[in-house]
């Protein structure tokens, strides 16, 4: 994850605890089920948007998914978003190429999509796999989409860090609102997992970095 993203994870903890101490947990719940349909739906459209605009940050959804529809139905809502976005963002990148993905990442982070797309992750699926577990999955995606990687290699590398990565940010927002030890304690140990995925990761991208 990236500072910013941790930020924003870190402020929206903070404005969670402070809700709950402030209007209890069953009131909470009590106005988000009111909305009914329209609280995952505007869940999905933010963690949508903020994979296919990457610039967003996104990891704060997840938490806030996971607290106000609970572990279940926010890893549903969440794990769809992503693979929807993911899928959109591999396919724009294959079929328009370089020049839009400019458009919708900025020029500034246009260099981090480059890089991504010189890491020759098509040829190890496993990487590709790492890469997308990471907190900057978004660009992966783009960066992914801009090389020759097959649509059948992308997609379960796709899936499976899907699976993998989502479960233990969405625990988190669960725990931390619902009280739950248990999603609490499976979370801290998710996320240590990926910060350690993470690390190795960034430390592939140094160490085999291109040449000027």
């Amino acid at each position: 994850m990236s500072r910013l993203k941790f930020i924003a994870l870190g402020l929206l903890i903070v404005l969670a605890i402070w809700l709950i101490n402030h209007y209890g947990m069953a009131q909470i719940r009590a106005q988000v089920d009111q909305l009914g349909m329209w609280s995952p739906l505007a869940i999905f459209c933010l963690r949508f948007t903020s994979v296919v605009v990457p610039a967003l940050p996104g990891t704060a959804y997840s938490v806030l998914s996971g607290g106000l529809l609970g572990f279940s139905q926010g890893l549903a809502v969440i794990c769809l978003a992503d693979l929807l976005s993911c899928c959109l963002s591999f396919c724009l990148s294959r079929r328009y190429g370089r020049q839009l993905v400019q458009r919708l990442v900025g020029e500034r982070l246009m260099t981090r999509v480059d890089t991504l797309s010189q890491r020759h992750l098509e040829r190890n699926f496993f990487l590709m796999t790492g890469f997308l577990m990471t907190g900057f999955f978004d660009f992966v995606c783009y960066g992914v989409g801009l090389t020759k990687a097959p649509w059948l290699k992308f997609a379960p590398a796709l899936v499976l860090s899907i699976a993998i990565s989502n479960p233990p940010i969405v625990a988190l927002g669960a725990g931390i609102l619902e009280g739950g030890k248990l999603l609490l304690g499976f979370a801290l140990l998710g996320i240590f997992g990926l910060a350690i995925v993470t690390g190795l990761v960034q430390r592939y991208r140094v160490t085999d970095a291109p040449e000027p």
